[in-house]
């Protein structure tokens, strides 16, 4: 998934919290789908790196051939400068573009 498409913050903002609350009734629900979606887009995004620096890796275990590569830093650059994975699921969790279900043992019963 391209990450780049998603309009987002690059720094953390002050959040309503009866915005998040709104979707779900409950806020630490809330609080715990916008979480393990933000830990999903981690590992893309860690993946996507490591496939990007696996190109440039060196393979030789001598110490003394270390040297810089433009290209590896540049890539690196990249990914840092990019949002944290949080203000990405955060802006996915608003905009109701990540579906989420509760299995049926943690679901409250209704009163009759």
């Amino acid at each position: 998934m391209s990450y780049k498409k998603i309009d987002t913050v690059d720094t953390t903002i002050t959040r309503n919290l009866n915005e998040l609350e709104e979707v779900t009734g409950n806020l630490y629900q809330s609080l715990i789908i916008i979480a393990r979606r933000a830990d999903q887009i981690n590992i893309d995004i860690k993946e996507e790196l490591n496939r990007k620096l696996e190109d440039f890796a060196s393979y030789t275990d001598n110490l003394e051939e270390i040297f810089e590569n433009r290209e590896q830093i540049e890539i690196s650059k990249h990914y840092e400068g990019l949002p944290k994975p949080v203000n990405y699921s955060i802006q996915e969790f608003i905009n109701e573009e990540i579906y989420w279900r509760v299995p049926k043992k943690f679901q409250k019963k209704k009163k009759k």
